[in-house]
């Protein structure tokens, strides 16, 4: 699945650049970015490298056992990280994402040193510099490399190559961590947590893929891309649907007709 050299000089840069650094230690998601990182750092460097994927409650089920099955496809060892929901984000303050980062990134940091591996890598892309991510200050102070962003390689090229090696992830959806979910200072329970997971995998089961279930106390507010609302709206699904959320504990079903954004409490709290 990674044997193919990619005939483009951004691809060859990537590679090389991980030759360099001889082993390392890469943060695995199991997402679009990570994959293909993942994927090219086994051309690069063999055996020299591990993937470690955190598991904590606020990391959907599915998405670690996708990046178990990758690695195990791709011949990589792996190792499950686990970690509780820190004391400083359990009311999901504005810095989240910076203070999850430190903390997440640092043991990353310490287990790799246990293993003699300098280096940490993570799948920072050239596209994220344009988008709010206040993690990447956590990143930079914490010198986790980034060699996507280094080689300027964005996302329309991650998803070319991507497809160019076969792997099953060219085409996934962005995602991120079920934070995103609930607003800002709002205190976060596990049982919450499982509740949004449930609700947003039963929608991928039914073929939407690109969906966020926004979680406002009883109220469920789910978005999916603009085009596809009428679809949902004018099938039995809707009414299935609600049935569902209401299993889950939800009150009321609410379809937003905006459609998915990315960090719509953060657009809303602007």
């Amino acid at each position: 699945m990674v044997s193919i050299m990619i005939e483009h000089p951004k691809f060859k840069a990537l590679v090389e650049y991980l030759k360099d650094l001889g082993s390392a230690v890469i943060a695995y998601s199991g997402g679009t970015d990570s994959t293909f990182l993942l994927a090219a750092s086994k051309m690069a460097l063999g055996n020299n490298l591990i993937a470690f994927t955190i598991d904590t409650p606020y990391i959907a089920r599915w998405e670690i056992d996708e990046a178990i099955e990758i690695c195990r496809e791709l011949g990589i060892k792996h190792q499950i990280v686990r970690s509780e929901i820190i004391s400083s984000i359990k009311n999901n303050p504005e810095d989240r994402c910076y203070l999850c980062k430190s903390h997440l990134f640092s043991s990353l940091k310490k287990k790799a040193s246990e293993l003699g591996i300098p280096w940490v890598l993570d799948g920072t892309n050239l596209d994220d510099t344009g988008d709010y991510r206040p993690g990447l200050k956590a990143l930079k102070e914490l010198k986790i490399k980034s060699p996507l962003l280094a080689t300027g390689i964005g996302k329309e090229l991650i998803r070319k190559f991507s497809r160019q090696l076969n792997l099953p992830t060219w085409d996934k959806p962005a995602y991120a961590c079920l934070l995103t979910r609930i607003p800002y200072n709002t205190n976060i329970t596990d049982e919450e947590l499982e509740r949004i997971e449930k609700a947003e995998e039963f929608m991928m089961k039914n073929n939407f893929r690109a969906v966020r279930v926004r979680s406002h106390g009883k109220v469920a507010r789910i978005e999916i891309p603009k085009e596809r609302i009428p679809e949902l709206l004018q099938t039995d699904l809707s009414a299935r649907l609600s049935n569902k959320f209401k299993e889950f504990g939800y009150h009321f079903v609410t379809v937003d007709l905006d459609g998915y954004r990315m960090g719509s409490f953060r657009k809303m709290k602007d």
